[in-house]
């Protein structure tokens, strides 16, 4: 087996926000030259997650929507109060969504479908800075 990696770095406003991956996905998986394999796309950091969907911007909104009213940021939370910290909301979002996805890589391109997209969700509370690694697996 043989692997090769790529970083995507990208500034984030954070409070949900959803940034399409794909195209830096895609451009990895092309200078790797794998033709069969799997992409593995993993996002550092304990309030940020990785998914895959239809990227525009009525499911953009419904999915910030349905995640708020899953763990909404003005609740009480034991991290914030232990912590003297407000982003406790960002925490719960990430573990449901996870850190990452695994893509399969067939004729050398992400197979993805038709509406498909790989994406980032920021849901800290503030800007900051975002690693993506890309492991290509062939």
């Amino acid at each position: 087996m043989s692997v090769h990696a790529g970083l995507l770095r990208l500034q984030t406003d954070g409070n949900g926000e959803i940034v399409d991956l794909t195209e830096g996905v895609a451009a990895i998986v092309t200078r790797s030259g794998v033709r069969s394999g799997v992409a593995v796309v993993f996002a550092a950091g304990a309030t940020v997650a990785v998914t895959t969907l239809e990227y525009e911007p009525g499911a953009v909104a419904d999915l910030q929507e349905l995640l708020e009213r899953i763990a909404p940021a003005g609740s009480e939370y034991r991290h914030n109060a232990l912590n003297a910290d407000t982003n406790a909301h960002a925490h719960l979002r990430a573990a449901l969504v996870g850190p990452s996805e695994a893509v399969p890589i067939v004729d050398g391109e992400l197979g993805l479908g038709t509406w498909q997209q790989v994406v980032l969700l920021d849901f800290d509370d503030r800007a900051r800075e975002r690693v993506v690694s890309v492991h290509v697996l062939s």
